[in-house]
């Protein structure tokens, strides 16, 4: 399946919108896209998992290594409305407590 991603911005964060199933052949699609972000000037990145059907451990740990990655820019990322199978494989390996989550949008951080 494909993954279609949509950026915007809210409350001084860039929101990228996935659509889709996070896995090995489109998990790289979505770290270009955070890529682009951070080497656009952006600190604070949320991605949007609503519309996410399917994780698997490749698409886990891209994310992991995003949030490495804008830590060391003292940036932040976080995951907004993660639920189903996404958020079960995220509770099963504990990382639920490493990557931020919130209920929407509009529950990130003002900053």
């Amino acid at each position: 399946m494909e993954l279609s991603l949509t950026s915007r911005m809210s409350q001084g964060w860039t929101i990228i919108d996935v659509a889709g199933e996070l896995d090995l052949n489109t998990a790289p699609t979505l770290r270009e896209e955070i890529d682009r972000a951070v080497e656009g000037g952006a600190t604070r990145v949320a991605v949007g998992m609503s519309e996410v059907t399917f994780m698997d451990s490749t698409g886990l740990g891209m994310l992991v290594t995003a949030l490495k990655h804008l830590q060391e820019r003292e940036g932040q990322l976080a995951l907004v409305a993660i639920d189903g199978s996404p958020r079960k494989v995220l509770s099963i390996t504990g990382l639920d407590d490493v990557l931020p989550t919130y209920d929407g949008a509009e529950d990130l951080p003002a900053g």
